[in-house]
């Protein structure tokens, strides 16, 4: 059963405000029998705001390719296997879920920028922060600086409203579960600069910080007996999401995930490969697999 986002509430007597952006996600909740198990794609949406569109400087094609494209769509099946998904409705450039909301470049904003901004990062310095500055080329996306309440509107309205459904889904299966596994599941540019041909999936846990070291072995497993190949947190390790949320001695493991675009997609023109349904259905037989692994975790 799909859901989507409640309105959020600024304070204890506001009552509800109105989200200008509608609903910020959509969230499927895992059948019976339900396991601890959440996926969560939080940059295949596709949705931009008018106000934004107004704004580029560059076709909107050109912002779209910094899209998870179809990660939703792999990932479709889970709910019928007993996992909940969380899918963003809105474009990675509109704002990237997977940062922290301070990674902010102060120097995007015309009267300043909507939150305390952290200390500047290589990816803030590329353009790269949570409302990102450039496109999936490093160019300049946008034709004049943002005001602060387009950046706040963003903030609040779809990360704030965003994590906290998300923080709120994991603490609900951890409480009727003893433990919950979070994948975090993306995809990934098959060429890169400066770097070989990627690997097919590669495995994000922070270097082992962020769950189970047995869970990562048994999903790594399951891909490769599949047929992909698989690295380990090169050159991803997990993001923003992986970080925050992995906290395996409290419970509540997570894992990041990078699916390899060449495999189902093509690229420039983002739209479906002929391997794209081959892909999905062998993805949902490595789904069943991570289900039936999360519920062998320890409890929290």
């Amino acid at each position: 059963m799909r859901d989507t986002s409640p309105a959020l509430k600024l304070d204890d007597t506001s009552g509800p405000v109105e989200n200008p952006f509608g609903a910020p996600f959509e969230f499927a909740q895992a059948e019976a029998p339900a396991a601890p198990v959440l996926f969560a794609s939080p940059h295949s949406g596709v949705l931009y705001p008018p106000s934004m569109q107004a704004a580029l400087c560059v076709p909107l094609i050109d912002v779209r390719r910094t899209e998870d494209a179809f990660v939703d769509e792999l990932f479709a099946g889970a709910p019928a296997l007993g996992g909940s998904l969380l899918a963003a409705r809105y474009g990675r450039s509109v704002v990237d879920l997977n940062r922290d909301p301070h990674e902010l470049d102060a120097a995007m904003f015309a009267d300043g920028p909507p939150r305390v901004c952290a200390m500047p990062t290589a990816r803030v310095e590329a353009g790269l922060g949570c409302l990102p500055r450039v496109g999936a080329r490093g160019e300049a996306i946008y034709g004049r600086l943002l005001s602060r309440a387009e950046g706040e509107e963003r903030l609040t309205h779809l990360h704030d409203v965003y994590h906290a459904h998300l923080s709120g889904a994991l603490d609900a299966v951890r409480s009727t579960h003893g433990h919950a596994l979070l994948v975090d599941c993306h995809s990934m540019p098959s060429v890169q600069p400066g770097r070989r041909a990627l690997t097919d999936i590669v495995l994000g846990d922070r270097f082992g910080s962020s769950a189970d070291a047995r869970l990562i072995v048994r999903i790594e497993r399951s891909f490769r007996a599949h047929g992909f190949t698989v690295a380990r947190n090169a050159p991803y390790a997990g993001g923003y999401t992986t970080r925050r949320y992995g906290r395996p001695r409290r419970g509540i493991h997570a894992l990041q995930i990078e699916i390899n675009r060449g495999l189902y997609m093509d690229e420039q023109r983002i739209t479906r490969s002929a391997g794209f349904d081959s892909l999905k259905q062998t993805l949902e037989l490595v789904i069943a697999q991570i289900i039936d692994a999360a519920r062998l975790l320890p409890k929290g």
